[in-house]
């Protein structure tokens, strides 16, 4: 008999006697399969103008939706996977000890792995057909979506969700069954008992790598006079900033988790030192339960720490830009007040309304419109083709009136009071991303069609909420498309509102656009966070699974049902609180920085934004990661107990 076919009998035993595993496997994969596919076909949908004014870029959302689904499944279904091969030490042990070769153990647990792969990728792709269309209908229902969006039927992004997926479960796999089947036959039995060496070279290597890159893109951010976009975005988007910052979020998130089987066990002694000093078999069995038991616990740690980590990171980071806004709007503001819309848009002649009369009161109106092809050659214009240069869309605002009586920009080449007449301003990203000068004539098209040569008169340091091109009242003027003004500052109070309402402009409340963010953020963390929160309950269910034998093996020495149900609970505890600890870690680590490189880099001397850390999102993650771990963990050992000890 081949020596397949001598593996061929011990593989299906394998599948009958370890159900859990497999089923385990199964479902990380599936669910892994079915975010990536689904964000992939939302993004397939979009392009990069297609989101309703005044909302964040529907597909830059989707971009980082795909990204944080791509993440989080790479790390949990690796994990999986090499969790599932490491229950089965003892077997591969015993496999070794009766003559069976380490080619042949990895081809077994390849095979396997294969079969429970291909099964997750089909299941997974199938599932996203009816998640991306409820995910495009939950963006539309909250106005982060233009009407009609939806998702259809595409077989690229599923393909490459179940490529991906194949791809790392296969190598999570492999490369534990590498590990289990290297070692020696007389070894193997030992070793099967107690974890010795979980961090190993290749790993030791990848966060090491992780490591130097965090530092390489918090370096480079600090000292680059110009950051480059993304493949597909503008060398001016004002949100380059956030997407470093994500950036370097997720590699401090993959450095921690690269280095857990280092940090965990001396966390764990810590954390359960108090256990040390108990009377009772529960806390002392659960503390060296977890000491001895590293893979275990840093596999059932894993999905806690990533989701209270990128609760921490991408709330606390979106929280700091939103501070970062606030503080740099007040800083700025000229006005004493501002007019903006209510029920009703505003006139269009809102500012000489309000100012007939009284000499001593100063409006400036402000609009925001949409140009296209900004700075492109005015041989782009005559091609109308979707992917001609001047059909790419930038946001902009009409300054009608003064622009010192709205905004005390910081300039850094010319003056607020040139703009006037054919002139436009720009940021300094703008600036720097298209090579611009002071003087410049800039061609773009404005609302109506009207194809129009500017001026440069301004540059101005990048602001967090304002456009990145100014447009002068008097170029604009008759090219609204019939747009109103969104705004109108003021210096007094007017002796009218024309129906709108009016604001301090140094103490203006809540930004009315400020829910789009909060909407940003959730689809890209909830799809994340939800597969986060289903692999922690998986992962115990595993755990669970493979100690029946050890729960035997209590019970007949005597210890009660109640024990060993405390004994789970915790070190349940333990598993999240150790990953609640790193996770915290992390937070406070990436809100240093985020503020840091906010007020160095964005504010500059404007204003400051203090550090703050996001401890309600924290301790709700951690709270719902505790409450998911201690059910799935008591509930199955709970079964697992039912009868007599001896019978199992």
């Amino acid at each position: 008999m081949t020596a397949l076919g001598t593996l061929l009998p011990v593989a299906a035993a394998s599948l009958r006697h370890r159900k859990a595993a497999f089923a385990g496997s199964y479902v990380a994969l599936t669910l892994g399969v079915t975010l990536v596919a689904t964000t992939g076909s939302l993004l397939n949908e979009t392009a990069g103008d297609d989101s309703p004014l005044g909302a964040p870029s529907l597909h830059k959302v989707l971009q980082f939706t795909s990204a944080m689904a791509a993440f989080v499944a790479v790390f949990v279904v690796a994990g999986t996977f090499a969790f599932a091969v490491a229950q089965r030490r003892r077997e591969i042990a015993m496999l070794r000890a009766v003559g069976a070769t380490p080619r042949q153990v990895v081809g077994l647990i390849t095979g396997e792995a294969a079969v429970v792969a291909l099964a997750s990728a089909v299941s997974g792709c199938l599932l996203s057909l009816a998640g991306a269309p409820a995910l495009a209908a939950w963006l539309v229902a909250r106005g982060a979506a233009p009407d009609g969006f939806t998702a259809r039927p595409a077989a690229g992004p599923m393909l490459l969700a179940a490529a991906v997926g194949l791809l790392v479960a296969l190598l999570g796999a492999v490369s534990a069954a590498v590990r289990a089947g290297r070692v020696r036959a007389v070894e193997a039995l030992g070793d099967a008992a107690v974890d010795r060496r979980v961090m190993t070279r290749p790993r030791w290597a990848f966060a090491l790598l992780g490591l130097i890159g965090l530092a390489g893109t918090v370096s480079y951010y600090l000292s680059a006079a110009t950051l480059p976009p993304a493949p597909g975005d503008q060398p001016d988007d004002p949100q380059l900033a956030s997407q470093w910052v994500l950036g370097a979020d997720l590699l401090t998130i993959t450095a921690i988790a690269l280095f857990a089987p280092v940090v965990v066990p001396p966390l764990v002694r810590l954390l359960s030192a108090p256990l040390a000093r108990a009377t009772a078999a529960a806390p002392l069995l659960a503390r060296q339960n977890a000491l001895t038991a590293v893979r275990r616990t840093v596999s059932t740690a894993t999905p806690a720490f990533l989701t209270i980590a990128l609760t921490g990171t991408v709330v606390g980071s979106t929280a700091a830009f939103a501070d970062a806004m606030t503080a740099q709007g007040r800083a700025t503001a000229a006005a004493r007040y501002v007019l903006h819309p209510g029920d009703a848009p505003l006139p269009a002649d809102a500012a000489r309304r309000l100012t007939a009369g009284r000499p001593g009161l100063h409006a400036t109106a402000t609009t925001s419109t949409v140009v296209t092809g900004l700075g492109a050659d005015r041989p782009a214009f005559d091609d109308h083709g979707e992917d001609s240069a001047a059909s790419v869309p930038s946001a902009a605002t009409v300054v009608d009136g003064d622009l010192t009586n709205a905004w005390t920009l910081p300039a850094v080449d010319g003056s607020a009071a040139d703009l006037r007449g054919a002139t436009l301003a720009a940021s300094t990203d703008q600036a720097r991303g298209h090579g611009w000068k002071l003087g410049d004539q800039v061609n773009l098209r404005l609302a109506d069609g009207t194809v129009a040569s500017l001026r440069l008169a301004l540059v101005y340091r990048t602001q967090l909420g304002l456009d990145e091109v100014l447009l002068s009242g008097d170029a604009a003027d008759g090219h609204l498309g019939g747009a109103r003004p969104g705004a109108v500052h003021l210096s007094a109070e007017p002796a009218e509102r024309l129906g709108g309402v009016l604001t301090d402009a140094h103490d203006p409340g809540p930004d009315p656009n400020a829910h789009y963010a909060w909407i940003a953020t959730t689809t890209i963390l909830g799809p994340a966070l939800l597969y986060a929160l289903i692999a922690i309950v998986n992962t115990m269910v595993m755990s669970t699974a493979d100690r029946r034998r050890d729960f035997t093996v209590l019970r007949l020495a005597g210890t009660v049902r109640r024990q060993v149900l405390q004994m789970v609970a915790l070190e349940a505890v333990l598993v999240v609180a150790t990953a609640a600890a790193l996770a915290l870690a992390v937070t406070v680590l990436t809100q240093y920085g985020t503020t840091a490189l906010l007020n160095h880099r964005i504010l500059a001397g404007q204003t400051a934004v203090p550090l703050h850390l996001p401890w309600l999102p924290l301790g709700t993650g951690a709270a719902l990661c505790l409450a998911l771990a201690v059910a799935a963990g008591v509930l199955p050992s709970r079964l697992a107990l039912s009868g007599p000890a001896e019978s199992r």
